[in-house]
């Protein structure tokens, strides 16, 4: 990490090596900092300490999903248009504790009404979900924000979905990838920063998102950004249920 003060923002995103973040100071916006943290407890207590971490990854987990869900998918997917298929359905708590897929079905199916399975999609994320959420708690919301990388370019992009998928069949859209970091160079993020080769364990796409939370992240700190939905419920552990934009 680099040592400089001012106030330190993160925008992160889970990849196969762990957590990629890219990090700016609000001293010195212009030099964006790429780093790849092993584990969300190192990104949590990295030195200097990040004010705000906007991190893809659900946050707040109910005991039992009803037919709204948790909320914010939901919230946020009536913004996104053809996109909205990037925001998976997050089952309860007891569900996502599970470490095999078929009980995690069987679990979420006893926890939902109607009664849901998991996607496989959702499934793989199960680790990364559980990582923050044995570490989360009520206090720690000052600094740590549950976004979603679609949501976040939809708020870049005047309030309209990314007419390019990000992926094609499952496989890097080079288009959709080109025409996000396009949008966030017109945002002040510098396109060699963005085109650089992302580090091992890491993909295009990671990077991007990640780029695109930063500029979510300055949005909480600044009191900018708003909560889908707005009128969020909370967990029973305490956590609030929002995605933030």
């Amino acid at each position: 990490m680099p040592d400089s003060g001012g106030v330190w923002l993160a925008g992160v995103d889970g990849c196969k090596a762990g957590w990629v973040a890219v990090l700016r100071n609000r001293n010195d916006p212009d030099n964006p900092v790429l780093k790849v943290f092993p584990s969300f407890r190192e990104l949590l207590a990295a030195d200097p300490v990040l004010s705000i971490i906007a991190v893809d990854m659900p946050i707040g987990l109910p005991d039992f999903i009803s037919a709204e869900g948790r909320g914010p998918e939901k919230a946020a997917r009536k913004h996104l248009g053809e996109r909205q298929s990037s925001v998976f359905t997050v089952p309860s708590r007891g569900a996502v504790y599970e470490t095999d897929y078929r009980e995690a079905c069987a679990t979420a199916l006893k926890t939902s009404s109607p009664p849901k399975k998991v996607s496989k999609q959702c499934f793989f994320l199960f680790p990364k979900i559980r990582e923050i959420d044995e570490l989360m708690t009520p206090e720690l919301e000052e600094r740590i924000f549950e976004v979603h990388p679609e949501l976040a370019f939809w708020r870049l992009n005047g309030g309209r979905e990314m007419s390019l998928p990000k992926k094609v069949k499952s496989r890097p859209n080079p288009d959709g990838l080109d025409q996000r970091r396009d949008l966030l160079v017109s945002k002040g993020l510098p396109q060699t920063f963005l085109d650089q080769r992302p580090p091992k364990g890491c993909g295009r796409d990671d990077l991007l998102d990640a780029a695109a939370n930063s500029l979510i992240a300055e949005r909480c700190l600044l009191g900018q950004a708003d909560p889908f939905p707005a009128s969020y419920r909370r967990d029973e552990r305490g956590l609030r249920m929002a995605i933030w934009a």
